[in-house]
């Protein structure tokens, strides 16, 4: 994914041992109480009074989250994820799941990993199922379109009967739906991709007209390919880290650890390098 590696210098994970398919949740419901880790070997450790959480993300979602042309898992919530549990006390990182986006409830559900890490909004919907952190970023969505093409929509009115796309599970989706129920566009005309890597692709192949997709996310691939944004949806979202309902500790430390890094420097650090203009 050459297009997106923005940064001639990219943050390490610090120590977090990104592994893309290693399954299992380690850390229970995150009470802070003892480690049972799993090695590269198939083995466990155990540490008294620490904590090892696995994180889980949904890559494919730059500057977010998304695969380095070294194979690596980087991104904004990568390095912010980390930076956040090594200021906690009694909680250390796992190795990382990479999930599609619509997977990541039910992996917390499930226990395979205890703290969704993926620019996921916070709602009502999702707050009945999840618990949240306090928010650590604010959105919109923007209405992606090719560069140097006719088509500029302003309004949502303008996408009328045209071919749009959106990721699996996102507010993306939600406002492809909402168009399809108010009859702007028909069902056959609503494309949606596992990641917004592949729809902006549809897009740039002229195989849809416009992208629905958050803000930050589209100004990084308006920076790496042919594409513009059109008008922006205000929707006035809010990005949490989840976690299980009832992981009560683990969302506190969580929290603190977000109010640390924001105090120390180190949040606006880290947008600065991952949002900055080139």
């Amino acid at each position: 994914m050459s297009d997106f590696n923005r940064r001639t210098f990219i943050k390490s994970v610090g120590g977090t041992g990104v592994a893309l398919t290693l399954a299992g949740c380690t850390g229970g419901d995150g009470d802070g109480s003892t480690t049972t880790g799993t090695t590269a070997s198939g083995d466990t450790t155990t540490t008294a009074d620490v904590t090892t959480i696995t994180p889980g993300t949904a890559s494919g979602f730059p500057p977010f989250e998304f695969v380095n042309d070294s194979g690596d898992l980087v991104g904004f919530d990568v390095d912010l994820l980390s930076a956040v549990v090594e200021r906690t006390d009694g909680y250390e990182l796992g190795s990382w799941e990479d999930l599609e986006f619509n997977q990541l409830i039910v992996a917390l559900d499930n226990g395979n990993i205890d703290v969704a890490a993926a620019a996921m909004t916070i709602n009502d919907e999702r707050d009945q199922t999840i618990d949240f952190s306090d928010p650590y970023y604010d959105a919109n969505q923007a209405v992606l379109v090719r560069e140097g093409g006719s088509f500029r929509p302003e309004s949502k009115s303008d996408l009328a009967d045209r071919p749009l796309g959106a990721q699996s599970g996102t507010t993306g989706k939600d406002q492809l739906d909402s168009l399809v129920e108010d009859g702007t566009i028909s069902n056959s005309q609503a494309n949606t991709y596992e990641n917004y890597v592949l729809a902006v692709q549809d897009l740039v192949n002229r195989n849809i007209d416009a992208v629905i997709v958050d803000t930050p996310v589209a100004e990084t691939f308006v920076a790496n390919r042919n594409v513009v944004v059109s008008f922006t949806i205000e929707t006035g979202e809010q990005y949490g880290f989840g976690v299980r309902e009832n992981a009560s500790d683990l969302q506190t430390a969580l929290n603190e650890g977000l109010q640390a890094v924001q105090d120390d420097g180190t949040y606006a650090d880290l947008t600065e390098e991952w949002f900055a203009s080139e």
